[in-house]
């Protein structure tokens, strides 16, 4: 009876439902990619026909801009590698042990440039690392292959990628509206986290915060405003990769993409600004409660206007309302005396200026043509990674030239590859692990694949589904938050094991010895990012603190000259501080972190109040 009632549970919960219907049209479009891509590979008789399979297990993403900007940054670090390989085997060939330091050196750099590189421009880096490998591999032996090598890679990449934007772009209808929407429903969202603030700052009876337990620190927040906030801050920063990604393919957003990002980055400022430690200099008197009930009420007439169909297209009702209540708070700044209700005037006056300035960049018409932000680059994260990347890819090679280990290039190519792959991520060392173990879940796979199917199948309709039935699994749990990299990990290496060459050669003891090689650069990779330079993530986040006073100090001794750079220098640091919540979210508990994001908020703060 259990059964039965949880599958009507997955067909009654609408949320529940949606996610298996787009996780199982992903699954059908990336097999079918598969498909055309298998069936090219043999059609032009490559030599690996797989490669172009794994290409379509890297680069098949549900957002049709998110594929493209994948598939051409794949192919750009593919070339790239490949001119790499061929120029290391032209003067290294007879020196392994310099070709070793020096790949390491070239691994290394690519892993520090796959953390600092944003959304999949990375995976330039990424494939620049190991297609040094792949290409070299083959013509470690006869050197003089290497450039027939490269052509081969390049092929089977190329197709791998030209079937999956293909099939992607067939069966994907492109939305520009969809991001619209999301811009919009952000907007509505972060204007009802400050009607929330303010209701609770003036002890409205029945307000969403008010009756519910705050943490019990010094200048602390309800626990749901806290959680509000950090699902805010989130969201937002995934906004500004869904309109990168929508760029892509679409003109209207690629034309606007310098404003959204500032406006998206103000949004993110925006619900920074409410935060408790200002809140210290209020009193408990009538003005202070007029003022937020007049702020309460100037967000529930905005809530009212963003919640109507094209809002965006018209912001000046908006715009009035917001010129309107600073009027009124002018007007109550020249009657008021205490120094703790101007203070929160001055404060109040700020938010509502941010908001204008977000509008003005979201908005249509409006959107400034010439809107930069700059991205922040986490030095010591990147350098972690890089000498990780570089002592594992050097271990390995050592390795394979001491031991005289036959299958030394499969050794490499998996230690490279899965070390750039988790550079990309924002916790490599824990990537790492789930990388591994999805790697080594399809070891098994690989096993039964083999012995069991492969030698049973006599055509490619037998052949496509075989791969399909042992890709299902990682190619449906990919985008889980929390699994999505081992199954990633699964699908792309799952296909790296299985040796089908045009045509098929079964042999048990190299097969085993492949097993073994990825089984033993598992553990590598696992050494590489957990042991030999283990992460801290509180010595991580004290940097990001550091950094961030750092930002508010030279601020103050270099005012910006310009409005944009003022908005350059607030996205620079609330991007710090989306960071610092990830960091902190590691290794402290909920109400430690919380004070320190409020520190963090407040130093912010601080920067405003210095350019004001």
């Amino acid at each position: 009876m259990d059964l039965p009632r949880r599958l009507w549970a997955l067909f009654a919960e609408d949320a529940r439902w949606q996610d298996i219907r787009g996780r199982a049209a992903f699954c059908a479009r990336t097999f079918a990619a598969i498909a055309l891509a298998l069936f090219c590979s043999f059609l032009f008789q490559l030599e690996s026909p797989l490669s172009s399979v794994t290409t379509v297990m890297i680069v098949a993403n549900p957002t049709v801009g998110a594929l493209m900007s994948k598939s051409i940054w794949r192919v750009i670090g593919t070339v790239l590698g490949a001119a790499i390989a061929v120029a290391m085997m032209a003067v290294l060939a007879q020196s392994p042990v310099l070709y070793m330091m020096v790949l390491a050196v070239v691994v290394a750099f690519a892993c520090l440039v796959a953390t600092f590189l944003r959304l999949f421009r990375a995976y330039a880096a990424v494939l620049t690392g190991y297609t040094i490998v792949i290409v070299a591999a083959p013509a470690y032996a006869d050197p003089n292959g290497i450039f027939v090598s490269a052509l081969s890679r390049l092929s089977a990449v190329t197709v791998g990628v030209v079937a999956t934007a293909v099939v992607f772009l067939v069966t994907t209808m492109r939305r520009p509206e969809n991001v619209a929407a999301q811009i919009a429903q952000i907007v509505r969202d972060t204007v009802d986290h400050a009607m929330a603030y303010h209701n609770f700052r003036r002890g409205v009876a029945g307000a969403e915060a008010a009756p519910l337990s705050v943490t019990g620190e010094f200048r602390s927040l309800p626990t749901p405003l806290y959680d509000r906030r950090g699902v805010l801050m989130s969201r937002i920063g995934a906004l500004i990769s869904a309109v990168e990604y929508a760029a892509t393919d679409t003109y209207e957003i690629r034309r606007r993409i310098g404003a959204l990002r500032v406006g998206l980055s103000g949004l993110a400022g925006v619900v920074a600004t409410y935060h408790p430690l200002w809140s210290s200099m209020e009193v408990t008197a009538p003005a202070m409660e007029r003022l937020h009930a007049h702020l309460a009420g100037l967000m529930e007439q905005i809530l009212a206007i963003v919640g109507r169909p094209g809002w965006m297209e018209d912001i000046r009702p908006i715009r009035a309302l917001i010129a309107a209540a600073r009027a009124h708070l002018t007007q109550a700044e020249r009657n008021e005396a205490d120094i703790a209700v101007l203070a929160a005037i001055d404060n109040l006056h700020d938010v509502l200026s941010q908001l204008d300035g977000v509008l003005l960049y979201l908005s249509a018409e409006h959107a400034p043509r010439h809107a930069r932000l700059r991205w922040f680059l986490d030095w010591p994260t990147a350098l972690r990674n890089g000498a990780r990347g570089g002592v594992i890819t050097l271990l390995a090679g050592l390795m394979w030239y001491v031991l005289h280990w036959s299958a030394g290039p499969m050794l490499m190519l998996y230690v490279v590859a899965a070390s750039s792959l988790v550079s990309t991520t924002p916790s490599a060392s824990r990537a790492s692990v789930l990388m591994a173990g999805g790697t080594l879940l399809s070891i098994p796979a690989g096993i039964a694949c083999h012995m069991l199917v492969l030698p049973r199948i006599d055509g490619f309709p037998l052949l496509l589904g075989a791969l399909c039935l042992f890709l299902l699994p990682g190619v449906w749990m990919q985008f889980s938050p929390r699994w999505g990299i081992g199954a990633f990990g699964y699908s792309v290496f799952f296909t790296a094991l299985l040796d089908v060459a045009n045509p098929i050669r079964y042999h048990d003891l190299s097969l085993t010895n492949n097993w073994l090689t990825f089984a033993v650069a598992c553990v590598l990779l696992v050494l590489g990012f957990r042991v030999v330079l283990p992460p801290d993530d509180r010595l991580d986040a004290a940097r990001l603190v550091a950094s961030i006073g750092r930002g508010v100090r030279r601020l103050a001794l270099v005012l910006p000259e310009t409005p944009g750079a003022w908005v350059t220098w607030e996205g620079v640091q609330i991007q710090k501080i989306m960071r610092l919540a990830m960091r902190l979210s590691l290794c402290m508990a909920v109400r430690e972190r919380n004070a320190y994001t409020d520190a963090a908020l407040g130093a912010v703060a601080l920067g405003r109040l210095v350019v004001r």
